[in-house]
């Protein structure tokens, strides 16, 4: 998958690796490419930076923890995230289905 591809969608991504629960940012990053079956294995400097700008903006929390010695920055999903995950999910499953139907693999759903 070009990278490209994932422009305006990163931030929902990593928001729904959280969901389940803190994760440290490698733990982010793994679990991200392991729902994707690899297709998503995303360079550190493209997830640490993105979920900085997460936590700026409220979307997740962050906190110290040390494992095995290692200081490892634990993010968490906040109720702003949350709602920010559901808007995500809602305007990308519309994104999909009119791409899909532009595309021409099957009509856009009717209102009617």
């Amino acid at each position: 998958m070009r990278p490209e591809a994932l422009k305006g969608h990163l931030d929902g991504l990593l928001l729904a690796t959280l969901e389940d629960g803190p994760r440290h940012g490698y733990a982010v990053k793994e679990a991200l490419r392991a729902a994707t079956d690899g297709h998503l294995d995303l360079p550190t400097g493209t997830i640490y930076p993105a979920l900085h700008r997460l936590e700026r903006a409220g979307m997740i929390t962050g906190r110290w923890s040390v494992a095995s010695g290692r200081r490892r920055r634990i993010y968490t999903l906040t109720a702003a995230g949350r709602r920010a995950l559901t808007a995500e999910r809602t305007s990308w499953t519309e994104f999909a289905t009119a791409v899909t139907a532009a595309l021409g693999a099957r009509p856009w759903p009717s209102t009617s």
